[in-house]
């Protein structure tokens, strides 16, 4: 069993690593090699090496309903979608709350983590670290990696032909920090994804012209969703989610198509996803659609050739002037102080049975935390896996034999589409709420719908039909919080509690009552026949 903890990192699944592993009444070192906790929330003006970095105006995309940790909600006050200095305060006050600050040492970084020995029967790791220029080395009966994916810069110099005679500038959006640099700049940016969006919308409030330039497309939504809510509020219930997996995968991606569109065509904005099977990661900008139609952004399709004052896109001949271009091209990630022999990243994914234990090590004492793409909040992800994870190193659950873990890992590899629901066939993506429903199984920890619809109807009706928020995941089994229940029932009052700042008095009409009590008596046929 373990019992000395090395983790890896002090942002966001870092810290929720070093709470459960108290938890647990185990012993959590957290090495973290900049000053400070927070690590992608921490905004600082130079990018520092072997740490996600991010741009001023970074806002985060899941609402702070839907992307707080499980058992510490964000203050009442804070908007709805968080900035990213927000995002921080918020991160100290949890780590202040539950005392983490004390495993933390900073400016450390990890050299390697090796196998002791005799590890095939003690399971133990030497770590060797360097803090202010000594090297240290302790030994661990386990290690939790939280280093996250967005720290190598995927930057494919090879795929734009004449870009070494390129005379303008030239980066990767993981050096971006403020638009001015931009004004009056002829702007170009490649890949559509959250970033290059982001930066290509900032750019066109100062350039001189902007180019948008993406190979596949992308839906493009705004954080403000149906009747103004939170777009993951709406989208992300257990209802919906029920409803998307229990329908043909053509079905859904065409109900998917429908619904994206409901605000602006995307075919008629150039941004239609080419292949539209397969689920792309949503672009979150809530100011796209009137950049392109105010004409301030131009979307283009993928680059041809690059000169030394313009650039040559594919499918059109003329040569548009470009000054800077920005390649918003993704990253890769690694692990640099461990060897290929315990984790493996081969096109863009590791060996890691559920995201997490690399399947093949005899002993099931190494974690990688936060190495997922799901489509919700990686803050509850990180720590659902986290709590899960804790409770393998202790002893307490057991995984699979290897053979059986090394199966499912080559099966996720071969990103075989299934029949029903969306289709996640990108590396690391994966279906947030099955997930989160798995892992949360593993430790009895997964909401009982029928028996808290026996007990507890009208918590069981929010639970199934509306946002499936963290709270869910405390309401039972090991580390049960007994706010959970509140804070599902108050969810909306605090989303609107920042909204409405004015006092509007509405006088509801004898019609929408009506309407009301019939939708309220269809929901209850809907549950019964559920339930069934």
């Amino acid at each position: 069993m373990a019992h000395r903890v090395a983790i890896v990192g002090a942002g966001v699944s870092g810290l929720a690593s070093i709470k459960c592993c108290l938890e647990e009444g185990l012993e959590p070192t957290c090495f973290e090699r900049s000053d400070d906790l927070g690590g992608l929330w921490r905004f600082t003006e130079h990018v520092e090496e072997g740490r996600a970095s991010l741009y001023k105006s970074v806002v985060s995309n899941s609402c702070k309903e839907m992307s707080c940790y499980s058992d510490f909600p964000f203050p009442e006050d804070y908007p709805n979608y968080v900035p990213n200095s927000q995002f921080l305060e918020y991160l100290k006050m949890y780590a202040n709350r539950f005392n983490l600050l004390k495993c933390i040492r900073f400016k450390t970084k990890v050299c390697s983590i090796t196998k002791c020995p005799d590890f095939t029967v003690s399971g133990q790791w030497e770590v060797v670290t360097l803090c202010e220029g000594t090297h240290k080395s302790a030994i661990f009966d386990a290690v939790m990696v939280c280093t996250g994916f967005l720290t190598n810069p995927y930057l494919p110099l090879d795929s734009f032909p004449g870009i070494n005679a390129f005379k303008g500038q030239y980066f990767h959006s993981r050096q971006y920090k403020h638009p001015d640099i931009f004004k009056d700049k002829r702007v170009l940016v490649i890949g559509m994804g959250n970033s290059g969006t982001d930066i290509a919308v900032e750019a066109s409030h100062l350039a001189k012209k902007v180019f948008l330039s993406t190979t596949g497309g992308a839906w493009v939504i705004s954080r403000v969703f149906d009747s103004g809510y939170p777009w993951d509020m709406v989208f992300m219930t257990r209802f919906q989610n029920m409803l998307r997996n229990s329908l043909p995968t053509p079905i859904v991606t065409w109900l998917i198509a429908r619904k994206m569109d409901n605000r602006f065509s995307h075919a008629n904005y150039g941004l239609i996803p080419e292949d539209r099977t397969q689920l792309k990661e949503f672009v979150l900008n809530d100011e796209l659609p009137g950049r392109i139609i105010t004409g301030k952004v131009f979307i283009r399709p993928s680059i041809k050739e690059v000169k030394e004052n313009s650039v040559i896109f594919n499918n059109t001949p003329k040569e548009e002037p470009i000054d800077i271009i920005v390649f918003a091209t993704g990253y890769t990630f690694a692990f640099p102080f461990l060897d290929e022999s315990v984790v493996k990243v081969e096109d863009g994914q590791a060996s890691l049975y559920k995201y997490i234990f690399p399947a093949h090590l005899q002993k099931p004492t190494l974690a990688v935390i936060g190495l997922v793409k799901p489509l919700g909040s990686m803050v509850p992800t990180g720590e659902t896996q986290a709590r899960w994870a804790v409770r393998v190193l202790k002893g307490v659950n057991k995984l699979p034999p290897p053979s059986v873990m090394i199966q499912e890992v080559n099966a996720r590899k071969e990103n075989k589409p299934g029949w029903f629901g969306l289709c996640y066939c990108k590396a690391l993506q994966s279906d947030y709420i099955t997930y989160i429903d798995e892992l949360l199984t593993y430790i009895n920890a997964k909401p009982n719908l029928f028996s808290m619809f026996l007990t507890d109807p009208r918590l069981a009706l929010t639970v199934f039909f509306g946002p499936c928020s963290p709270y869910q995941f405390r309401l039972t089994g090991p580390g049960k919080w007994k706010g959970a229940r509140n804070a599902i029932m108050t969810q909306w009052d605090r989303t609107f509690k920042v909204t409405k700042s004015r006092n509007v008095q509405e006088s509801p009409s004898a019609f929408e009552s009506l309407l009301k009590l019939f939708s309220f008596l269809a929901l209850l046929v809907a549950v019964f026949l559920i339930f069934l």
